[in-house]
Formats: C-alpha cells, structure tokens, sequence
C-alpha cells in the first residue's frame, strides 16, 4: 500500500494469521486494527474499503494493521460465521497492541465481528476510536457500543446500500442513540466516493 507495508504472519487459534502493517510517517498515536468484510462473499483484507480506511488512519498518524479471517489467502483455518474471527481479531489485537492506544475499524462483516471482539477488550482496555462502514446489521447480530465509547464512535453508511439496508443500521443504533452518518447515494462499496468516505474518517479521526 505505501513504502512502509509490512508482511506479517501472526499466530491465531487455528493456525497462522496473514497481516499487513502500514506506519505512519512520524511516531505513531497508536495501533488501529482493521476487519474486512465477509470471507465467503471475496472478503480479505485487500478490499478498496478496507485500504481506505487504513489509509485514512495512517495518514492521521496511527499505525494500521489488517488481516485476512481464518480461510482466507495464507490464513489458517475455515470460515466460523464470525466467533472465531472475533476471536482472530483478539489474537491480531494481543500481538500487534498488547498496550498502549487502540483503535478498531471494520466494513461490512468486519464491523460485526469488531463489535464483538470490542465487547472482550473494553472496558479492561481504553478504546481511542472506532469507525464502522457498511456495518452489517442486516444479517448479524451487531453487538451494541457501549454508551462511553460513542464520542469515539464513527458509523457510515451509505443511503442506497442494497446489501446492507440502512434502515436495519438505525434500527440497530436507534435503541442506542447512536448517531449515523450517511453518504447520498453511497452503494455498499463506496464505488465513485472512496474520497469522501476516507475525508469523513479522517475528520472523525482528527477530531
């Protein structure tokens, strides 16, 4: 992705964890992890949203780590419906951010399974931000934030997603009196507003 991606194979419960990891320019504010979308449908950590958003968290000065789920490119394992990619992720968060300032992302399916991996890491782990796209309501159970980390909480979605509808992602937030911020137009993928999705990361970011 830049001049400073870095390979790396990290350990998980079923085997070998493939991983990429991009740094910032200057010292780094922390580590963000990011989850990519659902493995059966062509999900890896490759995906054009996924990279937006590690650019996005790169470029505000974190150090971004993405992965592919277990079955996925040189990972070890079978897709599990999002329990053991959950528990990937808290293996990926061990590894690369035993301490220090943690940030969480995910699009799609990887916003279900960080929103379970986040309800195992706070409150016994300060969360900095936490940026969900697609957010995958309409299929998974979604864990909800807990109310502390909403300030430190982006959801984008986009108006005409027609995989993810985005009344099923108010119907999730709505109970929480989680804000949605929602692209016009915007298709699931963001295709033609990539640029738009990353400025509106980067503006939660830098906030």
């Amino acid at each position: 992705m830049n001049a400073h991606t870095e390979k790396l194979i990290l350990q998980g419960e079923a085997g070998a964890i493939e991983a990429l990891r991009d740094e910032p320019s200057g010292s780094a504010k922390g580590v963000a992890v990011v989850a990519h979308p659902h493995p059966l449908f062509g999900g890896t950590m490759d995906n054009k949203v996924v990279q937006t958003l590690a650019r996005a968290f790169v470029q505000c000065g974190w150090t971004v780590v993405r992965f592919n789920f277990r079955g996925v490119g040189a990972s070890a394992g079978e897709h599990d419906a999002g329990a053991g990619e959950a528990r990937d992720l808290l293996r990926v968060i061990e590894q690369v951010a035993p301490h220090g300032p943690l940030a969480l992302a995910g699009f799609s399916f990887g916003s279900f399974v960080a929103s379970h991996a986040l309800v195992a890491v706070w409150p016994g782990r300060e969360i900095e931000k936490i940026v969900f796209v697609g957010t995958a309501t309409q299929r998974f159970q979604v864990a909800p934030i807990a109310a502390p980390l909403h300030e430190k909480t982006c959801v984008i979605h986009g108006e005409q997603d027609d995989t993810v509808s985005l009344a099923s992602v108010m119907d999730w937030a709505r109970p929480q009196s989680l804000p949605v911020t929602v692209v016009p137009g915007g298709g699931h993928f963001f295709h033609g507003q990539l640029p738009l999705l990353k400025s509106l990361v980067v503006r939660h970011l830098m906030a």
